[in-house]
């Protein structure tokens, strides 16, 4: 069984985060506190995922920016001019999945800003015959028409993946996913065909988003983007992919509350309070 951990750094200009979203939270200072926090404390965030990957006995690969991501952003641009830099990599990101699963039978993927605060091996405390691990945002969507959140929102992404659902022909009922921690097979990584027929569901995103006066108000469309996990709950399904929902151990999500329980296996620190998180780590 060969396994493999990986993650992905690339420093994105502050201006490319939210590129031309018309929410006044997706602010450039918003954007800032995450590369500044990547920056300071790029070492450490590197070093505990070398040290995971040992617990779990499997390989471990950082992805930066290299000739590898030059290309990949090159040939992206060209096809798809549109897509912000934050979008570009976030793609990249589970265009390395695909990679990946070329090569190994159990992959995992960990944001740079998720830490393992375990030594127990993700691989054996999760069976992925039974499907991809990822975890939902569904109880942070509110299904208000009136409601106004930022393009990132759990709410923008249902509402996106509501539309394309229904524009597909199928049920519009959808699980808002969070890609910043994956745990797949290769089997069901390419049965998700993630990049299969791209282009026409990027033409359908990009028709949704240019309607006015349809289904949606023009609050909801305005929180449409191309982004990967609105496509990767898409994918689901459209491809009838099974899936494990991680629990709170296993993705903690870090954010204004101060505080990391004890059980947690590995935090998602979308505060970017690492000085938090290297407390708790070397407690």
């Amino acid at each position: 069984m060969q396994r493999v951990i990986y993650s992905l750094y690339i420093d994105i200009p502050v201006e490319e985060h939210y590129g031309d979203s018309k929410i006044k939270f997706d602010s450039p200072e918003k954007a800032s506190v995450t590369v500044n926090a990547f920056k300071k404390h790029y070492d450490k965030l590197v070093n505990t995922k070398i040290t995971y990957a040992e617990y779990c006995e499997s390989d471990f690969i950082m992805y930066e920016y290299d000739e590898q991501y030059k290309t990949f952003e090159q040939n992206f641009k060209k096809d798809f001019p549109e897509f912000t830099g934050y979008e570009v990599v976030n793609f990249y990101k589970i265009h390395l999945l695909d990679e990946l699963s070329k090569k190994y039978d159990e992959v995992l993927y960990l944001d740079f800003d998720a830490v393992p605060l375990t030594s127990e091996s993700f691989f054996d405390a999760w069976d992925l015959s039974n499907g991809i691990c990822v975890y939902n945002n569904n109880d942070h969507v509110r299904k208000d028409y009136n409601t106004v959140q930022g393009i990132r929102s759990p709410t923008a992404k249902y509402f996106n993946c509501h539309a394309m659902l229904l524009d597909y022909g199928l049920n519009p009922s959808n699980d808002v996913i969070n890609t910043g921690i994956i745990g797949a097979r290769k089997e069901d990584i390419q049965k998700l065909d993630y990049f299969g027929k791209f282009r026409d569901v990027i033409d359908m995103m990009t028709s949704l988003r240019e309607e006015r006066g349809g289904l949606y108000p023009d609050n909801i469309v305005d929180m449409f983007r191309y982004d990967n996990e609105t496509i990767f709950s898409f994918k689901t399904k459209v491809n009838q992919i099974n899936i494990q929902w991680l629990d709170n151990k296993w993705h903690y999500f870090l954010d204004t509350q101060k505080f990391i329980p004890e059980e947690t296996k590995i935090v998602h620190a979308i505060s970017k309070d690492f000085d938090l998180v290297w407390r708790r780590y070397e407690s």
